[in-house]
């Protein structure tokens, strides 16, 4: 029965995140035609700062909100209260993260190398607010086991951020407003979901008891889930940082390659990844519920089970990548130059074996959230990336390897992160969380 639940939930996540997904396809491939390398290659290298301050502000609140939520509700509690103070607390840090990123917006710039970035962190700084919001009742729903809220608020996403942002793209008149104005859509995009949010939040049927949870509590919960979700974009921002500087030592097209890199490669790696989102949302109200009983075996079948499903989904598409990338790509990117083609189809092939690996990752990442064990999928992703960041300063060096030796130290680094999960997965004994010692000292 409970994975009968799990099948139907993750099935309702994996639509709406296929139609989200095919719509903001449509939209990427659309977008690298309209604004060429250089414009997608700033869109692209304005995106992991704003991820990482969109982590540190909202990352980690649907998968911690959902286990607070699931918990409370097998105790048959309303969460009402968590809500207001969740609400409340993460509008407060949403806005800290806006307006710090408008003020290291040109310093941001001038470490990337290219001063045209600074209008485009202008366009992103709001979305960071309103992405706190949108996290925080995107977790309750998900806490639930109602998936259908923020499945379709994906879609609402996508077919703000597509239709604004092509209609803008084509009719600026160069590639740096319009890449800025493509990323103004990516605010507008988190506004319409909020808007759809919240009216479903006020339609909810609650009952009138209602139990507060202190701020610092809530903080204390959902800190290592952010800081776990933070250490990939983290790695990202440092990547258009280095490759970038890297290549520039040898190559006058670095923003252009990592452009076609981080755009044109990544966004079809990163795809079987998010397709698993589903997987990864469903998983979290079940591990969480076996954890909550103590539990320990039954919470890491309920990790294989969503595991055996992300392999399920992630694997067949890494193989079509591998065997069928030239076709894929030249139907994809159209508009690139043979050289380019080439380029993009050669980091496709060799990248895929990532579209396996970061899928499996974020599971059990997930996984271990439910289980209470949230710092160790950040102390696994921390030596990933310390791994990946020494393996590109090695090989993004030599000219022969160019961008793809950023291709292979990015492969290394899910192997890397996905052993070390494993392992704290089905080796480390289980223990109650922060926030579960908390509920139960006031239930006593």
């Amino acid at each position: 029965m409970k994975h009968a639940k799990f099948i139907k939930s993750a099935a309702v996540m994996t639509a709406g995140f296929l139609v989200a997904k095919a719509i903001g396809a449509f939209y990427r491939i659309s977008l690298t035609g309209i604004l060429g390398g250089y414009g997608i290659g700033l869109y692209q290298m304005a995106y992991p700062l704003f991820l990482l301050f969109l982590t540190f502000s909202s990352a980690g609140i649907p998968s911690a909100l959902s286990r607070v939520v699931s918990a409370e509700s097998a105790r048959g509690r309303e969460t009402t209260g968590h809500m207001k103070t969740a609400l409340r607390l993460f509008a407060l840090i949403g806005l800290f993260g806006a307006l710090l990123m408008c003020a290291v917006a040109a310093l941001m710039s001038g470490l990337q190398g290219d001063e045209n970035l600074t209008v485009c962190y202008l366009a992103l700084a709001p979305s960071v607010f309103l992405v706190a919001l949108v996290s925080v009742l995107r977790g309750y729903f998900q806490g639930k086991n109602d998936m259908g809220p923020t499945a379709f608020s994906e879609i609402v996403e996508q077919a703000v951020k597509a239709g604004f942002g092509f209609f803008a793209a084509s009719i600026a008149g160069d590639p740096v407003h319009g890449a800025a104005l493509a990323l103004l859509g990516v605010s507008l995009s988190e506004l319409g979901a909020l808007i759809y949010l919240v009216k479903r939040y006020k339609g909810e049927r609650r009952i009138k008891s209602l139990r507060r949870i202190n701020g610092y509590s809530l903080f204390h919960s959902v800190l290592p889930v952010m800081a776990a979700a933070a250490l990939l974009p983290l790695s990202r921002t440092l990547d258009s940082i280095v490759i970038v500087r890297l290549m520039a030592r040898y190559t006058g097209r670095a923003v252009s390659l990592y452009g076609l890199y981080s755009g044109g490669v990544m966004s079809l790696i990163d795809l079987p990844a998010t397709l698993a989102g589903g997987l990864v949302a469903a998983a979290i109200p079940l591990v969480s519920a076996s954890a909550s009983r103590g539990d320990g075996e039954g919470a890491r079948r309920n990790a294989a089970l969503a595991l055996l499903f992300t392999f399920a989904l992630s694997v067949p598409c890494a193989v079509f990548l591998f065997a069928f990338a030239s076709p894929v790509v030249r139907l994809l990117y159209a508009s690139l130059s043979e050289s380019d083609l080439k380029t993009v189809v050669a980091l496709v092939r060799l990248s895929s074996v990532s579209a396996v690996s970061l899928a499996a990752v974020n599971t059990l990442s997930a996984c271990l959230t439910g289980m209470g064990r949230a710092k160790c999928a950040v102390k696994g992703m921390l030596v990933a990336v310390v791994v990946k960041l020494i393996l590109q300063c090695v090989l993004v060096s030599n000219p022969a390897l160019s961008v793809g030796g950023a291709a292979i130290a990015s492969n290394v680094c899910y192997l890397v992160a996905f052993f070390l999960d494993s392992v704290y997965t089905w080796k480390v004994k289980l223990r109650t969380s922060f926030f579960a010692r908390k509920l139960k000292s006031k239930e006593a």
